[in-house]
């Protein structure tokens, strides 16, 4: 059976920016009535690879060719003209318009008196019909539908000018399970009508549910294509990080499993720490060279516990004791004043300062530290940056470069290296690696556990049960605001144990299926 011809061709595709080159020599191509997943480490080119397809970016070199015709593409409104439409993982919507607004904005039916409401309805009505949402009352403000929802109005939206090639980036970040089972409906029935669609997400089960065929980049390049079911996950991981799944057995190795002497005294000790409406009293005890896992579902309470050790927020009642003396942390100046360091959950909105250079962003918590009457020496702002550049490998390492541009991972190795920079003793990493690619993940797992070997005491937050045990020598359990178990990690310690845990207080072990990306369960089979 002869294989179709691709709508889509980039050939040869190269685009570089001021010190580093972001694709060399990349090609791709999207066949119709496909689903196609685009691969690859943060930083490995692919939403570069997008952006030029999109006319966001002109590329240097190379050329593309649509329906087997070049196309200069100047803008998105050339890639529209073009019929490559795009849904980004953040919904570009305008919720105080209505449904149908939305689904036509900017291709609204005129007449002669301008916008015609009522055919313009019926226009975001038939688009909205394509993909089974007819049922939509399209004069509904945008707002009244769930984030799901909204994500499936954004494609209809983009199929409005009948694209034949439709780029989904991340679309399935904010959806549960039966969300992403929605959408994926949805692509299926686009699919079958003839659209390529180009599909980028982190979730391998996902990718192995919808996608017909992968491309994968590394490093900028061009490493290959396949069809998906001929590519197992293991194979797909090698060729993403470019080494063999070998090199991950490490993660957790070092791990402890053995009691370790509580009679030596805690770096850090609370007793009935508490903040009504957010935490119940709560004791712990975290040791020097200690990595302390906290799981538990959202809204357990993770997130509070962690904000009251490091002073984001103000206990209620009980005390935090250092090194054996009771101190006041009642701010994150008192935190970072007593070597207590924490990186937030909300790397976008709390996180990275995103106009800022890779620089600027690094070095910011130990200048806040000094007071801003006393800048730092540019000398000293070097070394800072080198060191935690090198040690993180961020990339790329070009620490003038703004930190807005740099892939996900990359950002989290940046606040990783902000956080380290402060020496502290106390490390509070809430969800370090949410949403970021397998590589970039193993990398910060393994520099958590070399901090640990170097005396350094973590605590580690994740959603990932698989990841909190890898990594934790002792997992405090968290359910409806409180502390409900500590347990001791050890050969016999697994995800499944933590989840009997919560179930046991009434919560149900299937929700546990949520809380797993398929990535680590690949990196879990190995260190088995």
């Amino acid at each position: 059976m002869t294989e179709p011809l691709p709508i889509v061709e980039m050939r040869d595709i190269s685009i570089e920016f001021p010190g580093v080159k972001a694709l060399d020599g990349v090609d791709f191509r999207l066949i119709q009535g496909e689903v196609h997943a685009l691969m690859g480490e943060n930083g490995a080119g692919k939403s570069t690879l997008i952006k030029a397809l999109t006319g966001v970016y002109k590329i240097d070199s190379g050329s593309i060719l649509v329906s087997g015709q070049e196309r200069l593409l100047h803008g998105t409104a050339d890639a529209q003209a073009a019929g490559i439409s795009t849904v980004y993982q953040e919904v570009n919507l305008v919720t105080n318009l209505s449904i149908g607004e939305n689904v036509m904005l900017g291709h609204e039916v005129r007449g002669l008196l301008g916008i015609n409401w009522r055919a313009t309805h019926r226009a975001a009505t038939e688009a909205l019909a394509r993909l089974g949402l007819d049922y939509l009352d399209t004069h509904l403000p945008l707002s009244s539908l769930s984030i799901a929802m909204q994500q499936l109005v954004a494609i209809s939206r983009a199929m409005a000018i009948k694209a034949k090639v439709l780029i989904l980036d991340e679309p399935t970040s904010s959806l549960d399970a039966a969300e992403v089972e929605g959408l994926f409906r949805v692509m299926r029935t686009l699919r079958d009508q003839g659209v390529a669609i180009l599909f980028v997400s982190h979730f391998l089960d996902q990718i192995y549910a919808i996608s017909d065929r992968l491309t994968v980049l590394r490093n900028g390049k061009y490493e290959g294509e396949y069809l998906t079911r001929d590519l197992d996950r293991h194979a797909l991981i090698s060729k993403m990080i470019g080494k063999d799944l070998d090199a991950l057995k490490s993660l957790g190795g070092n791990r402890r499993t053995e009691e370790r002497d509580r009679a030596v005294d805690p770096v850090v000790a609370i007793e009935g720490l508490g903040r009504r409406g957010s935490i119940e009293p709560t004791d712990l005890e975290i040791h020097r060279g200690e990595v302390v896992g906290f799981a538990g579902l959202l809204g357990s309470g993770r997130t509070e516990l962690a904000r009251l050790l490091y002073g984001a927020d103000r206990p209620d009642e009980g005390s935090i004791t250092i090194h054996g003396k009771r101190v006041d942390v009642k701010s994150p100046a008192d935190g970072l004043n007593h070597r207590v360091a924490f990186s937030t959950e909300n790397r976008r909105d709390e996180g990275i300062i995103a106009d800022l250079t890779v620089r600027e962003n690094m070095i910011l918590a130990v200048q806040a530290e000094r007071g801003w009457a006393r800048p730092i020496p540019k000398k000293e702002q070097e070394e800072i940056v080198q060191r935690y550049i090198a040690a993180l490998n961020v990339r790329p390492a070009d620490p003038n470069r703004p930190i807005k541009n740099l892939s996900g991972g990359n950002q989290q190795k940046v606040l990783l290296g902000r956080w380290l920079a402060t020496k502290p003793e106390l490390l509070i990493l809430d969800e370090p690696t949410r949403g970021i690619d397998v590589g970039a993940k193993a990398e910060i797992q393994e520099a958590v556990a070399e901090l640990a070997e170097e005396g350094m005491s973590v605590v580690f937050i994740s959603s990932e049960l698989e990841e909190v045990v890898r990594l934790s020598e002792r997992i405090v359990v968290l359910k409806d605001h409180q502390k409900i178990g500590e347990i001791v990690n050890g050969p016999d310690v697994t995800a499944q144990r933590i989840v009997d845990v919560i179930a046991a207080h009434g919560v149900e072990a299937a929700a546990h299926s949520s809380l797993v990306e398929a990535e680590d369960d690949i990196i879990a089979e190995v260190n088995e």
